[in-house]
């Protein structure tokens, strides 16, 4: 199933919808071009965890933690990483271990990485500047 997603609003809303359906644990990896809605994804999704934080992107530290809601958000960014080993020093495993969400940008660039049971969606920018996302089995 496709969602069509008008606006950065709407990608930010369709975040918060998400998070309603998010438990301890749950990893969600987010995939798409620059710029396709990723990161505006990631602000609704903890905003509807209840935090307050400003989301950006953890393009250059690699890793956003975001402990002031319901449930503590571990914020990814593969797009800057050679190689999965990069991933790994940054403590991979153990938060994976973490009673928290999981949200990875570019997750598809390392996929082995990702545990089983991982949500998939991959973001596509449309011609009209509008958002086209669906959620798939895998990358």
């Amino acid at each position: 199933m496709s969602t069509r997603l008008s606006s950065a609003d709407d990608t930010r809303e369709w975040g918060l919808a998400l998070a309603g359906t998010l438990k301890a644990g749950d990893v969600i990896a987010l995939c798409g071009q620059l710029g396709a809605g990723k990161t505006q994804a990631t602000k609704g999704i903890v905003a509807g965890l209840g935090s307050h934080a400003d989301v950006t992107s953890p393009t250059f530290t690699l890793v956003h933690e975001y402990t002031d809601g319901r449930l503590p958000v571990f914020h990814f960014d593969f797009y800057r990483m050679e190689h999965s080993g990069e991933v790994l020093t940054l403590g991979w495993d153990e938060i994976l271990d973490e009673p928290g969400v999981v949200i990875v940008e570019w997750a598809d660039l390392f996929p082995e990485l990702l545990p089983a049971g991982t949500r998939w969606f991959q973001f596509t920018l449309q011609p009209d500047g509008a958002r086209e996302v669906i959620e798939k089995d895998s990358p």
